[in-house]
């Protein structure tokens, strides 16, 4: 048995894996979710309100891929910009499920921003009108745009519309993916973003609403991203009783998803929560059955996509032999 482990940095993983593939695992690992092939507890939050920041530990273990067991260790502090650092940031452990050995230890960022730009692109696939063709991107950071990959791979885009806080952060995404080859527009409010808009995707850490119901035209499809901690809300709740919510997980999302605070406050029910994402990729549950209807994707973000993306990093990683291998237990 090889006793050593495998250490894979930020750029080695990029190396390994791109949306395509990842969007592969992505759809397969919410199936064996919806039939309940994976054990996965629930996040543990860290805290951190003296620095604006908090992080998780987020274990998962899946039945199917050949049983990987991982643990990601993931932070989220909004004003890293000012550091030079991403806002997220992650490690990953993959061990052997049958012995326990760590396998590999990895950088988590890149596989953190793909696996929920993958997670987007899956849900909208199942979720927004199949003519759609105009993406408005609430936010545009390192999740917005993975979010616009995943979207650029699954649908004819023909105008996306960006806002951010501010407009030199705007300007720089454009600039960014401008490889994407795709027609942009800064917005600078968040109104024009996302009136014409056929997807909605909000990347913000904000704790107040920013999207009004009124701006959100019938037939929208929405996939809020940025709620992933406790008091964190992107969308006027208002929106949220016009739409079929679907969500990555009932717990996670109603503890932290966008979901979380009009839950508290008992504006909307447990019983409103449509569906999870899994249930519609299996067919248990119906996506998209109107065109004027508006869907709405919770997100939080999965453990068992990352231990599964993680896994494939892994895979990839032994056959084109890349990366250091280090003996951590003498």
């Amino acid at each position: 048995m090889n006793k050593k482990t495998l250490i894979l940095t930020n750029s080695q993983v990029q190396r390994l894996i791109d949306m395509p593939s990842v969007l592969k695992v992505i759809k397969n690992t919410f199936m064996l979710y919806g039939k309940n092939l994976v054990q996965m507890p629930a996040k543990i939050y860290l805290h951190l309100d003296k620095y604006n920041g908090d992080f998780r530990a987020m274990p998962a273990y899946i039945e199917g891929m050949g049983e990987p067991c991982g643990l990601k260790w993931v932070n989220v502090h909004p004003k890293n910009r000012r550091f030079g650092l991403p806002a997220v940031m992650a490690v990953i452990i993959l061990s052997d499920s049958k012995t326990g050995f760590p396998l590999a230890i990895m950088d988590g960022t890149y596989i953190t921003n793909l696996r929920t730009g993958a997670t987007g692109g899956i849900a909208a696939k199942y979720l927004a009108r199949k003519d759609t063709s105009i993406v408005g991107l609430v936010g545009c950071g390192a999740q917005a745009r993975t979010q616009i990959l995943a979207l650029k791979e699954l649908f004819k885009i023909k105008l996306v519309y960006v806002w951010g806080n501010k407009h030199e952060y705007a300007r720089q995404f454009l600039k960014d993916t401008k490889y994407l080859g795709l027609k942009m527009e800064i917005k600078e409010k968040i109104s024009d973003c996302v009136k014409q808009a056929d997807i909605v995707v909000t990347t913000t850490p904000v704790r107040k609403p920013i999207v009004k119901s009124e701006w959100i035209k019938e037939g929208t499809h929405i996939n809020a991203i940025g709620a992933d901690a406790r008091g964190k809300e992107e969308l006027e709740p208002a929106i949220l009783k016009r739409a079929k919510v679907i969500v990555d997980d009932r717990i996670q999302a109603m503890h932290s998803g966008e979901i979380n605070v009009p839950i508290a406050k008992k504006i909307i029910k447990e019983n409103d929560i449509y569906a999870t994402l899994g249930e519609v990729i299996l067919g248990e549950k119906k996506g998209r059955l109107f065109k004027d209807e508006i869907t709405l994707f919770d997100s939080t973000g999965l453990a068992v996509c990352d231990v599964a993306v993680a896994n494939l990093v892994y895979k990839k990683a032994l056959k084109n032999k890349i990366g250091s291998w280090v003996r951590i237990l003498n």
